[in-house]
């Protein structure tokens, strides 16, 4: 009996995450990849990823400059710029910015740097939570259907942070 107790709350502090200092509660049904180096945890669900990254104290770029360049990861089917629709509010006397985008995703990525074919109907919502040991960098993305389908367990995992 003990055994089963400690297993279930192993597993209820699982969805618990934490890093620079701030916690979030993963939505339910998000699978936990684990972490890798800059990635403090990484989810799918579904067709989609989620990916909170972590570079450090006063590392990873200024706000806007993530903003503009995960903006120009999409574009149109005319292959011109996309515009994102950006949102700042505070959660827990966290600066929090949000992005919210949607077309053709072109951006190259991975731990190799490798080249992608271009990926029509994506979706990326994005935020950058700035907290007193430093910023974390979330991008949730994929198929439009996908990411809109759990836009309110992102938004939820968001009004989590502290």
């Amino acid at each position: 009996m003990r055994i089963l107790l400690i297993l279930a709350a192993a597993a209820a502090m699982a969805w618990a995450q934490s890093a620079a200092g701030l916690k979030w509660t993963a939505p339910k049904g998000w699978v936990s990849k684990g972490e890798a180096p800059m990635r403090a945890a990484q989810y799918t669900v579904g067709e989609a990823e989620c990916v909170v990254y972590f570079f450090g104290p006063g590392q990873g770029g200024t706000v806007d400059a993530n903003i503009a360049r995960w903006s120009s990861q999409f574009a149109s089917t005319d292959g011109k710029p996309v515009p994102a629709k950006v949102t700042k509010s505070t959660v827990h006397n966290l600066p929090v910015t949000r992005m919210d985008i949607s077309g053709t995703y072109t951006a190259s990525g991975g731990a190799a740097m490798t080249s992608q074919a271009p990926k029509t109907g994506s979706r990326m919502l994005a935020a950058i939570v700035e907290g007193p040991g430093g910023s974390l960098f979330i991008k949730f993305s994929g198929p439009v259907k996908a990411v809109t389908a759990q836009a309110t367990a992102f938004d939820a995992m968001l009004a989590s942070f502290q």
